[in-house]
């Protein structure tokens, strides 16, 4: 658990709760691709489409963001389960 990235998310974690990210699906399917895993610091929102499948680890999810990333063919994660998943952190985009 001593990866860059997991100590990245610590320090960002470390803010205020009024600074946590809220991030569209229209800036997940922007800036992503793919099969491409991508952590959210704070919640991921509906706004937008999503084309292709993610795999997306949040501390939390709207309801529409929720059943767009499924429809996609994507898979919701928690941030613990995907820290459980890959320890070493490889391959995983923060995204605020």
């Amino acid at each position: 658990m001593d990866a860059d990235i997991w100590m990245d998310l610590a320090d960002r974690l470390a803010r205020s709760n009024r600074s946590r990210a809220e991030v569209n699906l229209s800036r997940l399917d922007r800036y992503s691709e793919k099969n491409d895993t991508v952590l959210v610091p704070g919640k991921v929102l509906g706004s937008g489409n999503l084309s292709h499948s993610l795999s997306v680890a949040a501390f939390s999810f709207s309801d529409r963001a929720r059943s767009r990333i499924q429809s996609a063919g994507g898979e919701i994660l928690s941030v613990e389960e995907l820290l459980e998943r890959n320890p070493s952190g490889s391959n995983v985009s923060i995204m605020e």
